[in-house]
């Protein structure tokens, strides 16, 4: 992506305005960023009796006795201490720990939402060095991992140094290191693509402090030479037998040289790195630096110079900076999450430099990937590929997490630092995947189903869509399904190359037409004999087949060019049931089409039934769709426990929607009389047990119900609607149940992902069919 086309991101409010939306952020609905929340149910005395006293003895009995056994018993290996004394806050400087306590919140978040890594902030009233170290070290019972955060040079240095010394769990400085390893990806990669040698690079910096030290150290690891680093800080070059503003790491890069200045030592420069101030660096400094160099401008809120001002003194330079709105954004959100998601899941007594090595090649690799759908909403215009402008990921890039966290457990255990080594990665990169994207578990099943179907022709009905282009490409990588994507076929071909997909229209995958099919008189004649009768002349079905590709994935499915269809990410749903009505019709012995959604949460799985389809469905009605609701649920490995869920809690009311539920009840049992259902309740009967036996001690339902039946379409799309943004759930589906083949229609707020869950399910569906 070029400078320019980033130019188009919206800009952030004025200072004013941003700091009054910031206030306004941080305090209401309540204080802060946090909140603790259990992970054992207490709803009753025997659970407060195995929470505390006296059932708690026997972990801590255990615990003394083995002392790794508090990972098995305790939230210590999934929790970190971000600690810091406030001494060098953001741009903020020496604020003290108190004011840095947002900050640190906000540390947390991220490492919760990026690594589901739980945190308690720790700001501590602690200015000296051994003070500081006294108080961090005596935290280590609590935590499995230290982050020491805004904490001022030269102190960090020692103060990380007697703590990694002296403490048996990971310490980790990631103002010097996240930076570090992320400066380091992109030198990388930005030499890679000048074609250049680290061993042989100079590089040249701006600043002096923990974070470019670092940098310089993680360097030299990977290759680069000492000879070979000039850096400045405020009293210039740091030269042999300076005495000013000196200390025992940064005289590490001593240069004997008479060169004062940053322009003395500017000539030929491959790398310019700068963690200083805004506007060191002048335009004409880099007239005089090497081909093809690379410009590591890291101030904040300002570089040490704008990417528009250094693009137009060198076109040729590659450019990052810490911002969000340039390309090669250097945000250690790359890396901290994951490096501790890796160091915690092997009981990594520390963080060595392997691991950090590891990180920054697993980042640098990343970046040569196709940008995942998730970063590429990030981004306005074109997608970024690997490149001078996309040097490095994007923050939002979800596979971070599958990159980062295996390469560091590996480096862990390799180095001889890791307490539980991770034996089976396959199996801790499915763990990864499922906090990813949440439907990893529930989906397993569907997906090892999938890639062994017969039939796995799937077409894709808004085949131009970005989603369904970037669900293409997996689908296909995967070998889940073999997609058919109607769109026309220009189109499609500039797409990829915007989104910097690989697959290629004809050669990787199917391409129909709607312009210019051969097909397209057989498709007429085919369309004409199912609605000829139905109001629609033949000219009308020439028009109906050349424009609605609904249709057009309709009829392919019908004819068997296609086992399955993919519809619904543009469009009203009742456009394309209109459709998938007419042409592939209803299995027979269906009543009435119905939707299926999935919910999965933090909490777990729901599905709910009909969220799309029939407005007022009878009981009859009902009572199929709760079956064939029940059929679906299986194919994902999971025993259904219905719930018909009303306003009246087993005859508390007694109205027709009431009188409806309880007759669909009946019906559900003779229908289906092994699925374990029980009706008509209230709602907070059907997910509690203990309410639910309050009002029915011989209720026929189990548990938590796991299938919500809806008396109208109202109550459930609401519900859906209310669930999913309430819990924050991923919604798989609609899975439309009851068509003649297989046929799905999705929301127009469905992601890539969303896509290929579903493309998926509909592979099997063709190839098992209810």
């Amino acid at each position: 992506m070029s400078t320019g086309d980033k130019a188009k991101t919206p800009t952030v409010p004025a200072s004013g305005e941003l700091d009054e939306q910031a206030l306004f952020f941080h305090r209401y609905p309540r204080p802060g960023k946090l909140e603790i929340q259990p992970t054992k149910p207490l709803g009753n005395q025997r659970d407060l009796a195995l929470a505390y006293s006296p059932g708690v003895a026997a972990p801590c009995l255990a615990i003394r006795d083995d002392p790794s056994t508090a990972a098995d018993y305790t939230a210590r290996a999934n929790l970190v201490a971000v600690v810091s004394n406030g001494s060098a806050v953001l741009g903020l400087g020496n604020i003290g720990p108190l004011a840095s306590k947002p900050v640190m919140e906000g540390k947390a978040v991220l490492f919760k939402k990026f690594a589901g890594i739980d945190v308690f902030d720790i700001e501590i009233d602690a200015p000296e060095i051994d003070q500081m170290v006294n108080v961090v070290a005596a935290l280590e019972p609590t935590f499995g991992g230290i982050n020491l955060e805004d904490i001022k040079a030269p102190e960090c240095f020692e103060v990380e140094r007697q703590l990694r010394e002296t403490m048996d769990i990971p310490v980790f400085h990631d103002d010097q290191h996240g930076t570090a390893i992320i400066v380091a990806a992109a030198i990388l990669n930005g030499l890679e693509l000048a074609g250049k040698d680290i061993a042989k690079a100079k590089i040249v910096t701006s600043g002096a402090g923990a974070a470019a030290l670092a940098c310089l150290n993680l360097l030299v690891r990977l290759g680069a030479r000492r000879e070979n680093i000039w850096v400045h800080d405020l009293e210039g070059l740091v030269y042999v037998g300076r005495e000013v503003l000196m200390d025992q790491w940064k005289s590490i890069y001593a240069q004997d040289s008479a060169n004062r200045v940053l322009a003395d030592s500017i000539a030929g420069a491959d790398v310019f790195l700068g963690l200083s101030a805004a506007g060191v660096l002048k335009p004409e400094l880099l007239v005089q630096m090497a081909e093809k160099p690379l410009i590591m401008a890291l101030a904040n809120p300002n570089p040490e110079i704008m990417p528009e001002v250094a693009r137009a003194a060198r076109p040729d330079a590659m450019i990052c900076t810490g911002r969000s709105d340039f390309p090669n954004q250097v945000n250690n959100v790359l890396c901290f999450p994951y490096i501790f998601r890796g160091a915690l899941d092997c009981g990594a007594r520390t963080i060595n430099e392997e691991m950090k090595m590891a990180a920054v090649r697993a980042i640098a690799a990343l970046a040569r990937e196709e940008p995942s759908d998730v970063a590429a909403r990030a981004y306005s215009g074109e997608t970024p590929v690997f490149g001078p402008d996309y040097l490095i990921p994007s923050p939002f890039d979800q596979r971070l997490i599958l990159r980062i966290a295996p390469a560091v457990a590996k480096a862990a255990a390799d180095t001889g630092v890791a307490n539980r080594p991770i034996n089976d990665f396959d199996a801790y990169l499915d763990q990864l995947n499922r906090f990813v994207f949440r439907s990893g578990f529930i989906m397993k099943p569907i997906f090892a189903a999938a890639k062994n179907a017969q039939k796995n022709r799937v077409i894709f009905s808004e085949g131009e869509d970005e989603r369904v282009l970037r669900a293409a490409q997996v689908l296909l990588e995967d070998g889940t399904a073999r997609p058919i994507l109607i769109g026309r076929p220009h189109i499609i071909e500039t797409r990829l190359k915007r989104y910097g997909l690989r697959i290629r229209p004809d050669t990787d995958f199917e391409v129909v037409n709607p312009e210019g099919d051969p097909r397209f008189r057989d498709y007429v004649d085919e369309y004409f004999s199912l609605v000829g009768r139905l109001g629609v002349i033949p000219e009308a079905a020439r028009t109906i087949v050349r424009t609605n590709q609904t249709v057009i994935g309709a009829l392919a499915v019908r004819r068997g060019e296609a086992d399955a269809l993919i519809c619904g990410v543009e469009g009203r749903y009742s456009a394309h049931l209109r459709a998938v009505s007419q042409i592939i019709g209803k299995r027979e012995g269906v009543l009435d089409f119905s939707a299926l959604s999935l919910l999965i949460s933090q909490r777990g799985t729901t599905f709910l039934t009909d969220t799309y389809v029939t407005f007022d469905p009878t009981a009859e009605e009902i009572a199929q769709k709760t079956v064939m609701a029940a059929q679906e649920i299986r194919r994902f490995g999971i025993t259904p426990r219905a719930a018909l869920v009303s306003h009246s809690n087993f005859g508390s009311r007694d109205s027709d929607s009431a009188a409806k539920m309880r007759k669909a009840m009946q019906m559900v049992r003779e229908l289906a009389p092994d699925l374990e259902a029980d009706g008509e309740m209230h709602g907070d009967s059907a997910i509690s047990e203990i309410l639910r036996k309050r009002v029915m001690p011989n209720t026929t339902l189990t548990g938590e119900a796991n299938l919500l039946v809806f008396p109208n379409l109202d109550a459930a799309n609401i519900t859906l609607g209310v669930v999913q943004t309430m819990t924050d759930s991923l919604h798989v589906g609609p899975i439309l149940l009851g068509t003649a083949l297989p046929a799905h229609i999705l929301s127009s707020s469905v992601t890539s992902r969303g896509v290929v869950n579903m493309a998926a399910l509909a592979v099997v569906e063709a190839s098992h069919p209810a």
